[in-house]
This record gives C-alpha cells, structure tokens and sequence, in this order.
C-alpha cells in the first residue's frame, strides 16, 4: 500500500471519529433570533395614532440596533417596484429569512400629492414588516378595541412617516437610481436624508 492511500485512509477514518458538528439549515438565525426576542422589550411608545399609541421607525430602530448587534443579526429592506422586501440576516453564518410585502396602489391621503403618499405607505409598512419578521410589538394591540366600521366616512385617513436609510441601503438605492429603475424624485419623496446623503445624491 502507497504512502498516498495511507494518508487518504488516515484522513476518512479520522473524518468518522470527528463528531457531526455542522448545523441545521438556517439553525443560526433561529437561535440568534430567539435570544433577541428574550431581551427585546415591546415598543409602543412615543407616537400617538387614530386612537392608540405606537413606536415610529426611529424609536424601534434605536430599541433593536443594539440588540441585533449584540446577537449578530442584521436586517435590510430594499423596494422592488410597489413590493418591500425584508431580509433578516446572521452575520457569522450567512442566514436568512425574507419577507415580502405588496405596497397598496392608488391611495389617496388629504393634503398629499402620490409621491408623497407612496414614501408614507413605505415607511408605514418598513416599520410593520420589521416589527413581523423580528416578531416584536410595535404598538398596542387593536383586537378588541371596537366594531369594525365599513362606512368610508368614518374610516380615519392614515397618515405614514417618512422613514430613513442606512448608508448601505442609501448605497443599493443609488445603483437602482443608476440603472433606470427608481428615480432621485421618489427617493426624495420617500426618504428623509441624510445631509452626506443628499450631497451624494447630488453628485449622481
């Protein structure tokens, strides 16, 4: 026998004796996520609405940031065309759970011009689609909170916030921009940026 097949015999037999460590699919994330869960606190606070309390964008970005650094979690939540796509992700292993949500067409709020109503509406829904994946609580419980009401004129107009972006996301927005998919218009309109970002928007 060679010297080469008894290294190669040396090697298999010593891959048996090694015990199975690999873990399941998407294993990580699901552990990182259950410790976040554990520490995250509910956030209702901060914003009044149509008779109840909620936590804007800010406030639940300031609650979860550390807590997701903290468990090697990350999130981005990129636009594809009127659908919102939210990715969780585990920094060490490369993880994901996606999320995917459709942006109602054809809304019209008092006072706001369709560009304006979109960035509402994704805002509005970034923050409901991050508060879903990460299964944290975002605002109060509506349930029970009375009869449900199918007369228009007694439906309250829904008023969104404008959301921020990250400098990655900022980033990815800009090469939508460069390809011809999105526009500087509908990203002004949608976002609230950042001084460097809008200079650099400038420059595009």
């Amino acid at each position: 026998m060679s010297k080469t097949t008894d290294k190669v015999i040396n090697l298999m037999e010593k891959e048996q004796a090694t015990p199975n460590n690999k873990c399941l699919p998407k294993e990580n994330i699901y552990k990182s996520l259950a410790s976040f869960q554990q520490e995250c606190q509910v956030i209702h606070k901060g914003t009044k609405g149509y008779g109840y309390s909620y936590a804007d964008l800010p406030t639940i970005l300031s609650v979860i940031n550390p807590l997701l650094k903290k468990h090697k979690l990350g999130f981005t939540q990129l636009l594809d065309g009127t659908e919102l796509r939210t990715i969780l992700f585990h920094v060490s292993s490369g993880d994901t759970i996606e999320s995917c949500v459709a942006i109602p067409q054809g809304v019209q709020l008092k006072g706001m011009n369709d560009f304006q109503v979109f960035g509402s509406a994704v805002s509005y829904f970034r923050r409901y689609s991050l508060s879903s994946i990460l299964g944290i609580v975002s605002d109060k419980d509506l349930d029970a909170a009375g009869e449900q009401v199918n007369s228009k004129k007694n439906q309250p107009n829904i008023k969104f916030e404008k959301g921020s972006l990250t400098d990655l996301q900022f980033a990815r927005a800009v090469e939508t921009i460069k390809e011809g998919k999105y526009s500087k218009e509908q990203l002004l309109k949608t976002f609230e940026l950042s001084n460097k970002q809008s200079k650099a928007l400038e420059l595009c």
